[in-house]
């Protein structure tokens, strides 16, 4: 985990001097005439987000999720705290800061948008003192989003109770949680949000516009069976679409048990093969590849063939994070 911290941009700063060290990095910023704060206007933050990033992390994938936080925060100005913790009891430091910043400029300079990170890297002994850490670099009145990236044990969970609390949102990706995540009782139920869920929001748009069209009526009765296949990369995906599928169909008077999934079956790695089957002529299938980037619906409901081509793929990073912590 040391080298998370050390991958990570940003200027190290002593723990006790992290406002000083941002208003230094500011100055230092605008005295190279790259983009600063001016004014209130230009660098009201927003919210509050906190990535959490987990012993599984690598210096590479810390700086794939922080890049993703960069490009959500030029929609949302964000104050963005990093926790990287270290495992390593014998490592020299305590607790260590870094302080990163950058504004980008829209069409106008009311348009400026500014984030501030502060990333800590703390061994366990010190977890302790985190809590009081955290809240100082927070920006006060403001809510908080926990984003959690790969944690190793749901139990370990426990030991930032604060985070779990405080929060509005929690933020996790099923792609990359344990075996035991569902298992852990958070605090305050029904703000977990799943990334890869927020992910599909065009595929379960896509899905809905189409079935829409067909009264329950037509849709619902004898239904048999509803079979997802997947490909490699996308398992995570297709379990929170078969549960939304489940949903959908309970909502709509069918059987969920009947809902199968396959695990793999699909040729291309991220690729989706829905069917509904019914006793008669009636069936329904969707393909989609998101690496080319098309779906393809084929449906009869006693009204003839209907075929339709549309485009469809995940959400970016970025966005599935909004969607997770806004909607």
């Amino acid at each position: 985990m040391p080298a998370v911290f050390e991958a990570l941009p940003g200027i190290e700063v002593p723990v006790g001097s992290i406002s000083t060290g941002l208003s230094e990095m500011w100055e230092q910023t605008a005295s190279q005439g790259r983009p600063a704060p001016e004014g209130e206007y230009a660098k009201a933050i927003q919210v509050n987000l906190v990535l959490h990033l987990g012993f599984m992390t690598s210096g590479e994938d810390a700086v794939a999720q922080f890049d993703t936080a960069v490009k959500f925060s030029r929609r949302y100005p964000s104050r963005v705290v990093v926790l990287c913790p270290v495992s390593d009891e014998s490592h020299p430091h305590d607790m260590r800061a870094k302080v990163y910043g950058e504004c980008s400029v829209g069409k106008t300079r009311d348009d400026t948008r500014c984030c501030e990170f502060v990333m800590l890297s703390y061994p366990l002994r010190a977890r302790a003192y985190l809590e009081s850490q955290v809240s100082i670099c927070l920006s006060t009145d403001l809510p908080i989003y926990y984003w959690v990236h790969k944690f190793t044990d749901a139990s370990k969970l426990a030991d930032y109770r604060y985070l779990l609390t405080a929060a509005k949102r929690i933020l996790v990706d099923s792609a990359y949680t344990p075996a035991n995540a569902g298992d852990y009782p958070v605090p305050i139920p029904g703000i977990v949000r799943d990334l890869a869920f927020a992910r599909l929001l065009p595929a379960r748009r896509s899905i809905g516009q189409f079935l829409g069209r067909y009264p329950v009526n037509v849709l619902a009765p004898g239904l048999q069976s509803i079979r997802l296949s997947h490909g490699s990369e996308v398992t995570a995906e297709a379990k929170v679409l078969l549960a939304w599928l489940k949903e959908r169909v309970a909502a709509c008077g069918a059987d969920s048990e009947s809902v199968e999934i396959e695990n793999g079956g699909a040729n291309a790695p991220r690729a989706f093969s829905l069917s509904f089957t019914y006793p008669d002529s009636r069936f329904f299938r969707w393909k989609a590849d998101m690496n080319l980037g098309h779906a393809l619906f084929e449906a009869d409901f006693g009204s003839g063939t209907n075929t339709l081509t549309t485009p469809v793929s995940l959400l970016s990073p970025e966005s599935a994070l909004s969607e997770a912590m806004f909607f």
